[in-house]
């Protein structure tokens, strides 16, 4: 369930001559769960151990790939008690399942896996009754977290995989981090997913450039769509449908968000979603949620929402809508 990378920080070159200039400006990049990251802020001592333990500590509570994480634990039956960020993680789970109307729920992964859209990108179209099978599983609204951090399964084989905000809330621990550091200027953006406070290196407002999918003959490819301020304190995210795909039996195209409620890929004309929101955990939330909705329930849930905006790649007969809220 993780999206593709569809937002770009434009002021990347602008930073890096910054650094080169030696005027408080720090920059760092590398790879980390999975994706690459790119951190631009203004510090007078460079942060970069800092923003690697932050990103370890997060990859030690949240990622399923790592055997050592308590995520890993909570699934393997070797724990029913999580740690303060995996309750975080619960809590705003729920919360977007519910205003989404279910679309969201990241007990969804042995669906994913049973359609072959885990990590073991192997799987074939999956018969009724095994999706009936697993979908007694599904539900994280059917969970409840306990005192202390115990939280209860709806099903002894429920499972949790954050994928869908996990990188959201990653980046939101970096900025925190950052500003506990006494850092105000600062661009977050991990595998696509951002977070912003302050002003760029020229002392303007950070902008945000999101590339539209377009179908051509060799496929879909990316255009310039538009550029954005989300202001000092916000955050985006974009999740998308289109590049992560299995062709079935039929011919049809099969996308990788998988629908908790039917257990089968989502059938939505939305090609990407793009979320500007208070926190980035919620932004990636959103987004993927956006993915499992038709556009008009995607847009009214955005509306809904204090401080946070939709912006909706929409196919038609003939042709790319571009859809939003008036945040956008």
């Amino acid at each position: 369930m993780s999206a593709p990378r569809l937002v770009l920080a434009i002021a990347a070159a602008a930073a890096l001559a910054a650094c080169s200039r030696g005027d408080g400006w720090q920059r760092d990049s590398g790879e980390a769960w999975g994706t690459v990251y790119h951190i631009t802020y203004r510090s007078d001592a460079p942060l970069h151990d800092s923003v690697r333990a932050e990103m370890r500590r997060v990859e030690l509570s949240v990622s399923p790939f790592d055997p050592a994480s308590r995520i890993s634990a909570f699934n393997a039956g070797r724990t029913d008690t999580l740690d303060a960020m995996l309750a975080m993680l619960v809590r705003e789970s729920q919360r977007v399942c519910s205003i989404s109307g279910g679309a969201f729920d990241p007990t969804v992964m042995p669906l994913v896996d049973l359609w072959g859209f885990g990590p073991s990108g192997r799987g074939a179209e999956p018969s009724q009754q095994a999706l009936d099978s697993v979908l007694a599983t599904v539900g994280i609204r059917d969970c409840r977290l306990r005192p202390g951090g115990v939280l209860e399964r709806k099903h002894p084989a429920t499972r949790l995989d954050f994928s869908a905000i996990a990188k959201g809330a990653g980046v939101d621990a970096v900025a925190a981090m950052l500003r506990r550091n006494g850092v105000s200027d600062y661009l977050v953006e991990i595998g696509g997913e951002v977070a912003l406070g302050g002003l760029n290196p020229q002392r303007r407002p950070w902008h945000i450039q999101i590339d539209a999918p377009v179908d051509d003959p060799g496929g879909l490819r990316h255009e310039r769509l538009r550029v954005i301020a989300p202001g000092s304190g916000r955050a985006v995210a974009t999740s998308g449908n289109y590049r992560n795909y299995r062709t079935l039996a039929d011919g049809t195209r099969a996308g990788h968000i998988i629908s908790p409620a039917t257990g089968h890929p989502v059938d939505t004309p939305v090609l990407s979603a793009t979320v500007t929101a208070p926190t980035c955990m919620l932004a990636d939330a959103l987004a993927t949620a956006a993915m499992g909705m038709q556009p008009d329930s995607a847009l009214a849930m955005a509306a809904r929402l204090p401080g946070c905006s939709i912006l909706l790649a929409v196919a038609s007969a003939d042709s790319l809508r571009i859809l939003s809220t008036p945040g956008f």
